[in-house]
């Protein structure tokens, strides 16, 4: 389905019970709402109603060209006014990689918008900038943002031979054809610059503003991640003042949706409270 918010327009995956207890569901790059696909059929049959909208930039009618538009406080502003298009007061939040980053955004800015939060991969921005300051490890693990921020040079690395490097950094999600529904939708003129933007908007500044979050949360990293390592994971219970959850699985990689979905659903019931 289209949702109308902010004078964008975003596509918006629906599934469920259509009066069970709402579930928002934030994807990460360079994916787009698909990638719960694997996760929601064990939500609702637990009874939950899940939203899983392609985000800004990702939607083709919500791609704005300013790379300022794609600033933390407009992405955790959207997921704000889609709850309110769709008539949710308050939802449970999962979020992936930069869909973590807008979770804890708007965990931390709006509490009353959320139920409970799942966070899966990325850790709260200050547990990332405690990693980033103190440990070696993560600074090398963090190195690719320094080329995904770089305008038409990013680009023409991922795109390049039928998108062969994007391809590769997708290869943990699963087989050639999972990866290509990920990779192809990048490929469509001026759809991986709007992702990157989420990179080349970034700030330190915007990352410190978000604060503690008091709502209860489970944060899910798994040991293989390529890009987050154990001291950004393990100092991310520092920054929940609410009822908090580390959960670890092992030999799992950075694309916990898709290759371990049974697991992160059982998460995410255990955290909704609604396990059967």
């Amino acid at each position: 389905m289209q949702v109308e918010a902010r004078g964008l327009t975003f596509e918006v995956r629906t599934g469920g019970p259509a009066d069970g207890e709402p579930v928002l569901l934030l994807h990460g790059f360079p994916q787009h709402g698909g990638e719960w696909d694997e996760v929601t059929p064990a939500l609702h049959a637990a009874g939950l109603r899940t939203y899983a909208p392609d985000q800004r930039g990702y939607s083709p009618l919500a791609r704005p060209g300013a790379v300022e538009a794609y600033r933390l406080p407009e992405l955790v502003a959207d997921a704000a006014a889609l709850l309110d298009a769709l008539g949710v007061d308050a939802a449970h939040v999962v979020g992936h990689d930069w869909g973590s980053i807008v979770a804890w955004g708007l965990a931390a800015s709006h509490p009353d918008r959320v139920r409970t939060l799942t966070a899966v991969s990325v850790p709260h921005p200050a547990a990332m900038a405690h990693a980033l300051a103190t440990d070696t490890e993560q600074k090398a693990r963090s190195s690719y943002i320094a080329l995904f921020r770089k305008p038409g040079k990013a680009e023409k690395v991922l795109l390049a031979l039928r998108a062969a490097a994007l391809r590769k950094l997708l290869g943990g999600v699963g087989d050639a054809a999972r990866v290509a529904r990920y990779a192809e939708p990048m490929r469509e003129p001026g759809a991986l610059t709007a992702a990157l933007n989420w990179y080349r908007a970034m700030s330190r500044a915007d990352l410190a503003a978000v604060g503690p979050v008091p709502v209860p949360t489970a944060f899910v990293w798994s040991s293989r991640d390529i890009a987050i390592g154990r001291t950004a994971a393990e100092a991310c219970a520092a920054h929940v003042t609410g009822d908090y959850r580390l959960v670890e699985l092992p030999g799992v990689s950075h694309w916990i949706p898709d290759e371990a979905p049974g697991p992160l659903a059982e998460t995410i019931l255990a955290r909704t409270g609604t396990a059967r």
